[in-house]
């Protein structure tokens, strides 16, 4: 009988990609998969450590493991493996911990999987972290995260991505292209880019500094590839956001109308001290570009509150510009100090219930932003992808331009893509709508 084993991920759609090609190594193997609450041989938690909490959540998980079989042998692999090795092997019941380089060879470090006495770790000195490895996450049956680059050469001072995941490199066009093509071939209907820092995509490509591709490169030979019906950019800096990149996607076969582009701070007082690569004058100069070729165009951010020294003024100046802004929605973090961060050695720390405060008020605009997004898409026709799970009865989707959706649960809906006339917003926020195109419901 084949030994089970069990994943659980956290943090960011690239963890994801990677916990999927670490859960097919385990295939190839022998193993059987099942759910991270079923009893498992061995349990494999990937790990973040972008924030605190999902430092916090570890231990969680671990005594979920424990519950679900306590003699089961537990790995805990990904960022915060890397960064903290010792920390996460002294939580009682981990077994093996191992970092940035090793996750990928993983089932070479299982032997009879005996717990051990104490947890053992395999951890790289992130410089030797200068190798690629491809992977691909198919978490359901409608979207694929194909990751094409990983690492940054970024310095923000908040970060610890760096460190955790060493320098900016890519996987081949040849290689991004043949995965794409697999995922194609499994009837998936929409492929998410995923990396680090995606817009650098092509440094690093074979092993060197120089740029063999570029991002622009990438995308348009990816809207090539037959099969795929969605192509969707997950996140990009607003620095390597370029001209030519926007007006292909307006123009393309399978990309999206759907841009996601970290902002941090809307004061340049901030970004300075954040080391981010642009003022607040580019962000509004990309954002002015995408409404002008795409109007439709949905637009998310991401903004930290409470960096050190951030004051009313400078929180109120961010408020007020992202208040103005034509965006659709917000990622609001708020500002956790980590360590061997240039951030944490600043002066003018914000309280934590003022960060609280103030990420309770950007959360607000995220709720308003989003309402009037979709209000501007009512009685327009779009294409929505529909989704595999069934919730309280209903069926959701997502248009292309990322307007979520739902109708009555019919399970032929499943994995189609429809034209819908968006009709109202209902009490839960998301958009009501009549089926353009035949369908027998």
């Amino acid at each position: 009988m084949n030994k089970k084993v069990a994943f659980y991920t956290l943090g960011c759609k690239l963890n994801f990609s990677e916990t999927s090609t670490i859960a097919r190594d385990f295939s190839k193997e022998g193993f059987d998969r099942v759910d991270f609450t079923e009893k498992a041989d061995i349990y494999v938690i990937n790990t973040c450590s972008v924030t605190e909490n999902a430092d916090k959540r570890f231990k969680t998980i671990v005594k979920q493991a424990q519950k679900a079989n306590e003699d089961a042998f537990v790995a805990a692999v990904g960022c915060y493996a890397q960064l903290k090795p010792q920390e996460l092997a002294d939580v009682n019941g981990v077994d093996l911990v191992l970092g940035a380089t090793e996750k990928f060879k993983i089932t070479d470090y299982l032997n009879d999987l005996t717990k051990n006495d104490f947890g053992e770790v395999h951890s790289c000195e992130i410089e030797d972290a200068d190798f690629y490895v491809g992977s691909y996450s198919i978490g359901d049956r409608t979207r694929a995260f194909l990751k094409v680059q990983d690492g940054c050469d970024y310095k923000c001072t908040y970060c610890t991505i760096p460190l955790a995941r060493g320098i900016s490199r890519s996987d081949t066009m040849t290689n991004v292209l043949k995965n794409a093509k697999e995922i194609s071939e499994q009837n998936i209907k929409e492929i998410v880019l995923t990396g680090v820092n995606i817009g650098d995509y092509g440094k690093g490509e074979f092993g060197n500094k120089k740029h063999e591709h570029t991002f622009l490169d990438l995308v348009t030979e990816l809207d090539k590839v037959k099969g795929i019906e969605r192509l969707r950019i997950s996140s990009i800096e607003p620095n390597l956001l370029k001209n030519e990149t926007i007006d292909l996607v307006a123009k393309s076969r399978a990309f999206v109308p759907h841009f996601h582009v970290p902002l941090q701070s809307g004061t340049n007082e901030i970004l300075k001290k954040m080391k981010r690569r642009y003022m607040r004058e580019l962000y509004v100069d990309r954002i002015s570009k995408i409404k002008e070729v795409m109007p439709h165009a949905c637009i998310g951010a991401d903004v930290i509150v409470g960096f050190p020294g951030e004051t009313d003024e400078h929180f109120l100046e961010t408020y007020n510009f992202l208040a103005n802004l034509d965006i659709s929605y917000l990622h609001v973090f708020t500002y956790s100090e980590r360590d061997n961060t240039e951030a944490v050695g600043m002066e003018g720390v914000v309280p934590g219930n003022v960060r609280s405060k103030r990420s309770k008020m950007l959360r607000g605009l995220s709720v308003k932003k989003r309402r009037a997004f979709y209000e501007s898409q009512l009685g327009t026709t779009r294409t929505v992808l529909f989704e595999s799970e069934n919730k309280e009865g209903y069926i959701h989707g997502f248009t292309e331009n990322y307007v979520k959706v739902k109708t009555p649960w019919n399970p032929e809906l499943v994995n189609t893509l429809h034209d819908v006339a968006l009709t109202e917003i209902d009490d839960d926020g998301l958009v009501r709508f009549e089926f353009v195109d035949a369908l027998t419901a």
